[in-house]
């Protein structure tokens, strides 16, 4: 059924619909645009919110990234950022198959739509022209048939008279007869008129309007199957999506299935696993009984020749030195790698400071090397600490991972200079038997740097190495240790001390000073800055033997308890307490610690 033969009078009721019709496709392209807007608004607001929850340090930096959860939390955001992506591409799609080429198809119906509704008005008003026309040549007949009619009466009526004059007469039939031939005209021309009119009509209603009008049904019915398929556009641009969407959710769910919380367990023990011992029993400390103190010339307070202290008798908690502070031996011994020279290489002990001897001078120097006391052991954990090139700082087990990844880093570098000097070498032959390739000489300082670069980091890998083999002993040696506290007996160190000849090498005797004059001086504030507990911070035990000869040093056993007393300040000394009396400062390499 076709428009120009159903509705051919519907002429308004066309234009209406097919104006409604571009409204409804100017209201489609306005809701996709909407539409886009709204998914990259999303998108923008997805990749935000990764963004926001991304870790701002590189992966390789972040230890997190070693769990298995922060590797899954990572991927779904991944996932996620590649999901906000197929949102944007559904946006960036409907924006140039929908919003693009619909509002420029739009456009071009608008056109076509008012070509033919101008056709067709002007069909109508030709056809409203030619109604006049008739309407006039009607009228004219209509008028000269009723001045024909009047005139044939008026002739007729002097015709009949007897006083009119026979000129009258004769000049009434002449008018009649005018009248008559223009009433005759005028017919003709209306009858003329009215069938120009019919064929005018008919054209028009039969042929002309209904073309137009399945023009513009034809126009109406692609507007309605594009406006269709432009519906359509929605979903398949989501089901174009939805393979790669539904890979992300799949992602998520495989993260979600990788969290592996074993793991996560090893993971975190492999990162802070220190290497340290467990502490051992607390040994009882019996304060009912006098503390006897061994005399040693290291002790201040009390004179050398073991006679008791004038000022009354010695109290039972030990002696402590002015500001907290001891005479610590100016320089540890340094460790060696077990298997070293023996113990009577040592015989002569670190070196101990030069005193002065004038009093207020030797209390100057005192009060300047003070150092703050910690309240308890366990502020070291928190303290900061200075990092080194060996990791010293770190313990055990985290230094011995620190010095093989090192190690690796290492190998993989030298790997990659040998790689690159066998490649230079091997141009420099083809320059020398191609010379017009190059020129040979120009690769020798590359060589040369490549040369230094792979002694270099040869030299850095043996240093690591010696680092490693150290670091794994000490774990080794803290492992055999917790063992023995738990039935099994320690496995005694292989080798002696470490060699000591660097620091012996320095040594320098305190000259001989007024005992009495020390002493008094030492006495005479101790009371003033005796601000230590009496009460051991800790436990230790001897790895190695030590003598104690130097001044404010300490005898001590291999295998032997100490109660420490003063944690390592950062100058390579401890200060311990023996079990049979007597107090002094021994090298922190030495001991194996156990915090308290």
């Amino acid at each position: 059924m076709d428009w120009g033969t159903e509705l051919w009078d519907q002429f308004e009721v066309i234009e209406r619909h097919t104006q409604w019709g571009l409204d409804l496709l100017d209201k489609y392209v306005k809701f996709v645009k909407e539409r886009t807007e709204v998914e990259q608004s999303y998108a923008k607001q997805l990749r935000s919110l990764v963004k926001k929850y991304l870790p701002k340090r590189s992966t390789k930096d972040d230890p997190e990234s070693k769990f298995s959860q922060q590797q899954s939390f990572m991927q779904v955001l991944q996932e996620l950022n590649d999901f906000a992506g197929q949102r944007e591409l559904v946006a960036e799609n409907l924006t140039v198959q929908v919003c693009l080429e619909l509002a420029k198809y739009s456009q071009d119906i608008k056109q076509e739509r008012k070509m033919h509704f101008q056709e067709g008005r002007r069909a109508q008003q030709q056809l409203e022209n030619g109604l006049k026309q008739l309407e006039n040549s009607k009228r004219k007949f209509e008028r000269d048939c009723r001045e024909a009619e009047k005139a044939a009466q008026t002739a007729e009526r002097l015709d009949q008279d007897i006083n009119a004059t026979k000129a009258d007469v004769e000049k009434a039939k002449q008018q009649a007869h005018v009248r008559s031939h223009m009433a005759e005209e005028s017919k003709n021309e209306y009858a003329a008129q009215l069938q120009r009119f019919n064929r005018d009509q008919a054209h028009f209603y039969f042929t002309e309007m209904p073309q137009i009008f399945d023009k513009l049904q034809d126009m109406d019915e692609r507007r309605t199957a594009r406006l269709g398929a432009s519906y359509g556009l929605l979903s398949e641009t989501e089901l174009q999506v939805m393979p790669i969407i539904g890979k992300c959710l799949e992602g998520m769910k495989v993260a979600a299935a990788a969290v592996d919380p074993k793991n996560d367990s090893q993971v975190l023990i492999g990162l802070h696993k220190s290497g340290f011992t467990r502490p051992g029993d607390v040994e009882f400390e019996d304060f009912s009984q006098p503390m006897t103190r061994a005399p040693s010339d290291s002790s201040l307070g009390v004179p050398p020749d073991g006679r008791p202290d004038p000022r009354g008798p010695v109290r039972n908690r030990p002696k402590r030195w002015p500001f907290g502070k001891k005479n610590k031996p100016s320089t540890p011994p340094t460790p060696v790698p077990l298997g070293g020279p023996p113990p009577s290489a040592y015989a002569n002990g670190p070196p101990s400071p030069r005193f002065g001897r004038d009093p207020l001078a030797l209390l100057s120097e005192i009060s300047k090397s003070v150092k703050p006391r910690i309240a308890s052991f366990r502020s070291l954990r928190s303290r900061g600490t200075v990092a080194t090139e060996d990791f010293s700082h770190l313990p055990p087990e985290q230094r011995r991972k620190k010095l093989k990844q090192q190690l690796e880093d290492r190998g993989r570098e030298l790997q990659k200079e040998i790689d690159q000097r066998e490649a230079l070498k091997k141009m420099k032959d083809v320059y020398e038997k191609t010379p017009q390739m190059g020129d040979p000489a120009s690769l020798e300082p590359r060589i040369s740097e490549t040369l230094g670069n792979i002694e270099r980091l040869k030299l850095e890998i043996q240093k690591y190495e010696t680092w490693l083999a150290e670091a794994e002993n000490r774990v080794l040696g803290n492992r055999s240790d917790s063992l023995g506290r738990h039935g099994h007996p320690p496995e005694p160190p292989t080798g002696a001390p470490p060699d000591t000849n660097n620091c012996s090498s320095d040594k320098r005797e305190a000259p001989p000073s007024d005992e009495g004059t020390d002493t008094s001086i030492y006495t005479e504030f101790e009371e003033d800055f005796e601000e230590e507990p009496a009460f051991p911070i800790g436990h230790c035990v001897a790895v190695y033997q030590f003598e104690g000869s130097s001044e404010g040093t300490i005898s001590m056993d291999e295998g032997e308890d100490l109660c420490l007393m003063e944690e390592d300040k950062g100058d390579g000394w401890t200060r311990v307490r023996r079990k049979q009396g007597g107090e002094g400062y021994v090298p922190t390499s030495y001991l194996r610690v156990t915090l308290s």
